[in-house]
Parts: structure tokens; sequence; C-alpha cells
């Protein structure tokens, strides 16, 4: 079976195809970066969007997903975002966590794996 990577670079691959199977890397926003967390994770879900579909797939094929948030405090406003994107009836198992980002302009990191 062959391995598909894109957005290669020398530490990481943002998306990575194994068969029929999407993995992508930590996804955090850069444009949103130090701005509210609804705000990035709205640009980290529209990223997310567009790596699932460079690699044939998109939200609704989604397996799991892992958030990383540096303040669980903003749990909820994460959530109101995740729930108007989250494709329903498709929702994948997820896990939340609150984690030290690699920088404090960081408010949320998302990462998933999907199907094709």
């Amino acid at each position: 079976m062959t391995i598909q990577r894109f957005e290669t670079g020398p530490r990481m691959s943002q998306v990575v195809v194994h068969g029929d199977t999407i993995y992508l890397a930590g996804v955090v926003a850069n444009a949103a970066a130090g701005k509210s967390v609804t705000e990035q994770t709205q640009e980290v879900l529209s990223i997310i969007d567009s790596h699932l579909a460079k690699a044939g797939s998109d939200k609704s094929k989604l397996l799991t997903a892992t958030i990383y948030l540096p303040d669980m405090g903003t749990f909820a406003e994460m959530n109101a975002v995740w729930d108007g994107w989250v494709s329903p009836g498709n929702t994948p198992a997820r896990a939340t966590v609150e984690a030290k980002l690699a920088a404090p302009r960081y408010g949320v990191e998302i990462m998933v794996i999907a199907s094709r």
C-alpha cells in the first residue's frame, strides 16, 4: 500500500494518506493567532476542510478528532463553532485535552483522522 504526503517539510507532513485513511497533523490558526478561540476554531476547521479535500475526503468521513485547548475555560466557545461545523450524524470519536500549545498565541489545536 502506498503512502502519500502533502505539505511535507523537514520536520513533518501536514497530511499523510495510507490506503483509505487520512492523518492530519495538529492544525493551528495562523491568520487568527492571538484572536478569540471562536476565530481560531473557525480558521482551524476551514484548514481541516481544505486538507481533507486535497486528500479526497470531507468532514463527513472523520473517524477521530483530538482537540487541544490551553485553557479548558474556552471549551464552550470552541464547541459552539465545532457544533456548527461537524457533519450531523457523522460525528467522530473525540477527545478534548487541556494542554500547553507551541506558542501562547494559539488558543486551539485540532488533529483528525478521516477515511476517504
